[in-house]
């Protein structure tokens, strides 16, 4: 009986105060959250939309004269397959391949025993703010002949420096020193101590620095608008770029002459394929993240708290 009447008493008791600001955090909360998901939920909605609902604002929240036009004209372009494949295994192979050399490198800079730690950081931290430009970027690109390459489109994304920052200031921050001088009594090597012990207590920042990789992997196109003219080479996003741009001469009605009802046609087939595109190139992206979200959430998180 003293046991629970204990319990009752070290219950939190909210005031009036308290209570209003939960219920008007809670409201903040929701209405954010309506304006992040709200533009996602509308470009689906219009991709499977009459484009006449769309223009005509009759789009709220379902869709209005439910159309497949748009999917059918994207997928069946054999484009869109090539371009997958590339995309798939530039971003997939790239993303191992990123992750792994950002967190090994903000490992090491984390480690106040590195020899020139300090150099290496300003190093790093200057082409955050000063390039050489595009033009000597293109000249190295070429002179390593990788100009139209596969490889290219991989290596030019393993390296972020703020990505390197957030895994080092995660380390610097979450790995106690005594652990690594525990494992060194016992004989730990410096290789065994980062794959053995520092990786599996580091899974947070790896989904997190993973998921950015990713992302950057799967948007990128402008690298191969310069460098890759095979367009069997070709990544999703440039042949999307490509099929906008057809989208939009569809769209355009002074393209087709003195023919009311071909310029309608051609702008609805314009719309609908506008749509059909965004929703194919972000869906992939969207469906992974939720697996990552937890190890997300802790990620954000690092430097939050001191203790």
């Amino acid at each position: 009986m003293a046991e629970a009447m204990m319990k009752r008493n070290t219950k939190i008791h909210e005031t009036k105060v308290d209570r209003v600001f939960n219920v008007v955090v809670y409201v903040l909360i929701a209405l954010l959250l309506l304006l992040f998901i709200y533009p996602i939920w509308f470009v689906l909605m219009a991709s499977f939309s009459d484009p006449q609902y769309v223009n005509a604002g009759a789009l709220l929240i379902y869709p209005r004269g439910f159309t497949t036009m748009g999917y059918k004209m994207v997928f069946s372009d054999d484009r869109i397959w090539t371009g997958y494949l590339n995309t798939i295994f530039y971003a997939g192979v790239g993303t191992v391949l990123a992750t792994m050399v950002q967190v090994m490198a903000g490992y090491a800079l984390s480690r106040k025993d590195l020899p020139g730690r300090s150099i290496f950081m300003l190093l790093f931290v200057f082409t955050m703010y000063f390039s050489g430009g595009l033009i000597p970027f293109y000249l190295v690109v070429k002179e390593l002949n990788l100009v139209n390459t596969r490889f290219l489109m991989i290596v030019t994304g393993l390296a972020s420096v703020y990505n390197i920052i957030i895994v080092r200031s995660f380390f610097a921050s979450s790995m106690p020193v005594e652990l690594y001088e525990a494992a060194s009594i016992d004989g730990c090597t410096n290789q065994r101590y980062f794959f053995s012990i520092v990786l599996p207590l580091s899974k947070a920042i790896i989904a997190v620095i993973a998921l950015y990789c990713l992302v950057a992997q799967w948007n990128s196109y402008f690298n191969a608008m310069i460098f890759l003219s095979d367009r069997s080479k070709y990544p999703l996003q440039l042949f999307l770029r490509e099929i906008l741009l057809a989208a939009q001469t569809y769209s355009d009605p002074s393209a087709v002459q003195g023919d009311a009802v071909a310029a309608a046609q051609m702008e609805i087939m314009g719309e609908v394929i506008k749509y059909g595109v965004i929703v194919v190139s972000t869906l992939p992206v969207i469906i992974i993240y939720p697996f990552l979200q937890k190890y997300f959430v802790q990620g954000v998180m690092i430097g939050s708290i001191k203790g």
